[in-house]
């Protein structure tokens, strides 16, 4: 991204940046999640058929590139759905159904007044520029607009720099909980609950 470009914040996803968005989610994801989701071609797969556009607020350059998006998940939905018919299309029967299980293992379910964060990610070219700031400013308003009193999210114990790009946003850390044996699958040892009341 050039020095001194514009960035536009948008709620939801445009249609032509579906595949960009998909291909972002991966990139920023993929440590965590290939282990339960190789092949990469199957993951990406499911992945195109799970993203909902209107459980995502965009960030994209003057130039019109999809620059990051910060998903969100309400009682409504979340920004990386699917269910296990989206499984089964990508990886068939029996590998849509271990691969469910084990992912039920990273859900978090939406408390009252509460908008939880459903992943945040900002392309390379455009990390450090403020763009994960301008998005984080674009939860905490969509947050009001819904009525939430606060944003939640989770934070791995491998992402300190997101981790501290939260806290200077106004995230508390409450509680850490560990991830016992899906350390093994998923790379993580724990991961600490933070909120931004507004």
């Amino acid at each position: 991204m050039a020095e001194g470009s514009a960035v536009l914040i948008e709620d939801g996803l445009r249609r032509e940046h579906r595949d960009a968005a998909v291909d972002l989610f991966w990139e920023a994801f993929r440590e965590k999640l290939a282990p339960v989701m190789k092949p990469e071609a199957r993951a990406l797969s499911f992945l195109r058929t799970a993203v909902d556009p209107s459980h995502a607020i965009s960030a994209i350059s003057d130039q019109g590139v999809l620059l990051g998006i910060a998903g969100f998940k309400t009682a409504r939905g979340g920004f990386v759905g699917g269910g296990m018919r989206q499984l089964r299309g990508a990886y068939g029967l029996f590998g849509g159904l271990w691969r469910g299980v084990v992912l039920s293992a990273l859900d978090r379910p939406v408390e009252p007044g509460s908008l939880l964060m459903d992943g945040i990610f900002v392309s390379e070219a455009a990390r450090g520029q403020g763009v994960g700031t301008l998005l984080l400013n674009a939860i905490k308003r969509k947050a009001r607009e819904l009525g939430s009193t606060h944003v939640r999210l989770d934070v791995i114990d491998s992402n300190p720099r997101a981790r501290a790009l939260y806290m200077r946003q106004g995230f508390v850390a409450l509680e850490t909980s560990e991830t016992g044996l899906f350390r093994h699958i998923f790379g993580f040892r724990s991961s600490t609950r933070m909120i931004c009341e507004l």
